[in-house]
């Protein structure tokens, strides 16, 4: 498991009618504050505050096909050449982290393959990277170093 200090928090929250909203920079709109955006608005600022990844290279909720099947991916970390280089699945903070949650962004990989997977709910983190095979995985004890 990988230890996370989120940033203090900066955002533009505001009341519409009997909906809270939060502000999304990367998808440069007011999006409903559920438990799980709360987790990946949090998570992003990590990603860009803390460890500095490049803020042009990260999409949030971006669709993807598996099969016919429409799924959204939370966050998606593309590397300089704008291949997939990380996804990362959000879960809200008294959801636990299961195999199913590892199966979801292992489908994803399929879709996207990328080096890195991440699996959080705000309280839990794992980093799993990709080695040579489609099954050898090695479990990361640190978020890597954007290239």
């Amino acid at each position: 498991m990988i230890s996370i200090e989120f940033p203090a928090p900066d955002f533009k929250i505001v009341k519409e009618n009997d909906k809270t909203l939060i502000f999304d920079r990367y998808r440069k709109r007011y999006v409903i504050l559920t438990p799980e955006e709360w987790v990946r608005q949090n998570f992003l600022g990590y990603l860009v505050k803390t460890l500095g990844y490049p803020q042009s290279l990260i999409g949030v909720e971006k669709e993807i096909y598996l099969g016919e099947l429409k799924k959204r991916c939370d966050i998606i970390v593309y590397n300089r050449s704008m291949q997939p280089w990380m996804i990362v699945e959000c879960k809200e903070m008294d959801i636990p982290l299961t195999e199913a949650t590892l199966a979801q962004i292992l489908r994803y990989h399929m879709v996207l393959p990328a080096t890195y997977l991440v699996i959080t709910n705000g309280v839990n983190t794992y980093c799993c990277r990709h080695e040579t095979s489609e099954q050898d995985w090695q479990f990361m004890s640190r978020l890597p170093t954007h290239v």
